[in-house]
């Protein structure tokens, strides 16, 4: 093998991979994404567009650091790149009380400064008419939230790497990776591309990668559906929304544009594995009605016909918190993956991290809950 021609390769040039890229490329790092399809594109988990981006968040801590400095690189790649990619519709997260209490993510907003409001039922349906939440209800509201157009972030991270510098290869999946001491060769189906360090992003597709890593990522099939509304959830209006309540975990978007409000479930999900079809919207009786169920109860003035649906990809870890580390036996492989389906809103300051520990040996953010070696046990 002749020596290495990049200085990272990113396979996988999703929303972290193509975060990373960017973030590299304006640093001078001869840099190379490679991706099996051409993104953004609908085989992954960033299409569909909108997605939530809020701060008072749930976990580790470190989430929240995150959260805030990710809204700071959207507002940069807005401005870099002349797109409008986020929108402060604030964010209604809703709760039975007896199924989740926001009171740990309202003490770590508070330690850390981020604006959160404490509602009670009558106060939510009074300043949202369209809902009609029982009196055990409660919400945390972040009027500094909002939600990301996912496919436009996509495309403006592809214009500003390619405007930097970075080469890209669309439609080349990748076969094989294989490291040595001297550096690392990604095998594809149009031939092998040599660099110093690689940064593995495969998303829902890492299985595809074994032997050579196996992450404990296990990819789900995930429905979302948008339906017919009444004014009181048009953009503008209604914020983005998190529902949590016996009936199962969901979120959701306001109507943009009279696209009718989107809605999707968090939890619950069909096992998928690379090679194997991804069943359409409609193939399970649940797809529609685990939606329609929690509109009709909650949402009655949202639960008009379905518009459309959709499928993707979670790509969940066994604890659904993140996956950032090294490669357990090659330090110049960096690995992004188990984004658990509420990774999006993080991959521009995700992009940040690997591109520090590309170039540096170490972010600046703390990474620490998202080692590898956690599952050792």
């Amino acid at each position: 093998m002749s020596g290495p021609i990049y200085d990272v390769i990113i396979v996988g040039a999703g929303s972290m991979g193509m975060s990373a890229g960017y973030h590299l490329a304006r640093r001078g790092v001869k840099t190379l994404l490679i991706d099996a399809f051409d993104p953004p594109h609908t085989e992954g988990s960033h299409h569909g567009e909108p997605r939530l981006i809020r701060h008072a968040y749930s976990g580790d801590p470190a989430y929240i650091d995150l959260a805030l400095r990710a809204q700071t690189l959207w507002e940069e790649a807005e401005a870099e790149s002349g797109t409008e990619l986020l929108v402060r519709s604030g964010v209604l997260n809703l709760a039975d009380t007896s199924v989740y209490s926001f009171s740990g993510r309202l003490h770590e907003a508070e330690q850390r400064k981020v604006r959160v409001e404490r509602l009670a039922a009558e106060e939510i349906n009074r300043r949202w008419p369209g809902l009609t939440v029982p009196d055990r209800f409660e919400a945390m509201y972040e009027p500094d939230a909002g939600y990301l157009y996912s496919e436009r972030c996509i495309t403006a991270y592809r214009q500003l790497a390619l405007a930097h510098g970075a080469k890209l290869l669309v439609n080349t999946p990748v076969l094989d990776v294989t490291a040595t001491e001297g550096g690392v060769t990604v095998h594809t189906k149009d031939g092998d591309f040599h660099g110093a360090s690689v940064i593995l992003s495969a998303g829902a597709w890492f299985q595809s990668l074994s032997p050579f890593i196996n992450l404990p990522i296990r990819a789900v099939r995930k429905v979302v559906g948008w339906f017919q509304s009444t004014p009181a959830f048009d953009a503008g209006t209604f914020p983005g929304f998190t529902l949590g309540t016996t009936e199962g975990g969901f979120y959701g978007f306001p109507s943009i544009g009279g696209a009718g409000l989107k809605i999707g479930r968090h939890d619950t999900g069909l096992t998928w594995k690379p090679g194997e079809p991804l069943l359409p919207f409609g193939s399970e009786d649940s797809d529609e009605g685990d939606l329609r169920r929690v509109l009709d109860k909650y949402m009655p003035g949202a639960a008009g016909r379905l518009l459309k649906g959709a499928v993707c990809k979670y790509e969940h870890s066994p604890d659904e918190d993140f996956i950032i580390d090294r490669h357990p036996l090659h330090n110049h492989v960096l690995l992004a993956g188990g984004f658990s389906g509420h990774g999006f809103k993080f991959s521009s300051v995700v992009g940040e991290v690997l591109a520090d520990l590309a170039t540096d040996g170490r972010s600046r953010h703390e990474i620490k809950p998202f080692s590898l070696s956690r599952f050792d046990t």
